[in-house]
This record gives C-alpha cells, sequence and structure tokens, in this order.
C-alpha cells in the first residue's frame, strides 16, 4: 500500500466517527488530527533501526497533512 493510500485510509477511518450534524469543515479537520495523532503514536513505537518503516510513515504524515 502506498503512502497516499494509508493516509487516505486512516483520514476515512476516523471520518465516520464524528456526528452528521458537524460541518464538513470540523469533520475533515477533526479526522486529519487524528489520523496525524495515530501516526505519531505508530512513530514514537517504532525502532530507530527500521529507516525504511520510519520514512514510510513519515510520507503518509505528509500526505495526511496534504489531504
Amino acid at each position: 500500500m502506498t503512502a497516499k493510500q494509508k493516509a487516505q485510509e486512516l483520514y476515512c477511518s476516523f471520518f465516520g466517527y464524528f456526528p452528521l450534524s458537524l460541518s464538513y469543515q470540523i469533520t475533515h479537520w477533526s479526522s486529519k488530527q487524528c489520523a496525524l495523532i495515530a501516526v505519531d503514536e505508530i512513530l514514537s513505537v517504532i525502532s530507530w533501526n527500521l529507516s525504511e518503516d520510519l520514512s514510510y510513515w513519515y510520507e503518509v504524515k505528509n500526505e495526511i497533512q496534504n489531504l
């Protein structure tokens, strides 16, 4: 799965959890923030010896920020 696909998957997984009564802008922003928090948590537990995994997750984080 590409970083862009993973970013979309994470974003979409959070998007559905917000009430329909919220505006799209609030839901969009909140979904992005939740996805970014999830990626930051993943980055915090990955061993620094796995630089290939780190670069992938930093790329995912960048793709989420670009949504």
